[in-house]
């Protein structure tokens, strides 16, 4: 298995992914790449701060995750990776999939040098929480979201 930046041909399969879990999956529109898939993979395409990747076995797309690095001006202006949208099939559930994938963005933080890595998680993903704090995250916030638009998802929390 390899992890490796993703690939336009490879949005089927992330989107797929979204639509599959069983917190928000519900709000993905299925497995049709809307035309808002594909602009925000171009764009994030262009940005040197931004990165989608897929865990890749054979061809088949097992894993995802977005990568994000934030400037801020606290702590001396530095860098913050923010870690977003992690899916991994659900067949190929604790087979590594996700630890390769997280190994993989801290690893690339690193080399950026950014001061921390961050994630959010949904308060009902106990499993993940557990995941994440295998791998050395601390839970030392508290998470808020303010919805803005009309489409965003009914919380499940």
């Amino acid at each position: 298995m390899t992890i490796r930046p993703a690939r336009r041909s490879d949005l089927p399969a992330i989107v797929r992914l979204y639509a599959s879990d069983d917190l928000h999956g519900a709000d993905e529109p299925g497995q049709d790449v809307a035309e808002g898939y594909v602009a925000a993979f171009e764009e994030m395409a262009g940005d040197p701060d931004n990165g989608v990747y897929v865990a890749d076995q054979s061809g088949s797309v097992l894993g995802t995750c977005q990568l994000t690095f934030i400037r801020q001006l606290s702590y001396g202006g530095c860098l913050v990776a923010q870690v977003e949208s992690v899916y991994v099939d659900a067949a190929h559930r604790s087979q590594g999939v996700g630890q390769l994938l997280m190994e993989h963005a801290i690893r690339l933080a690193r080399e950026r040098g950014a001061l921390r890595i961050q994630l959010t998680s949904n308060l009902k993903r106990l499993r993940a929480h557990r995941f994440y704090e295998r791998l050395g995250f601390r839970a030392t916030h508290h998470g808020m979201k303010l919805y803005l638009d009309a489409r965003a998802p009914v919380s499940r929390v």
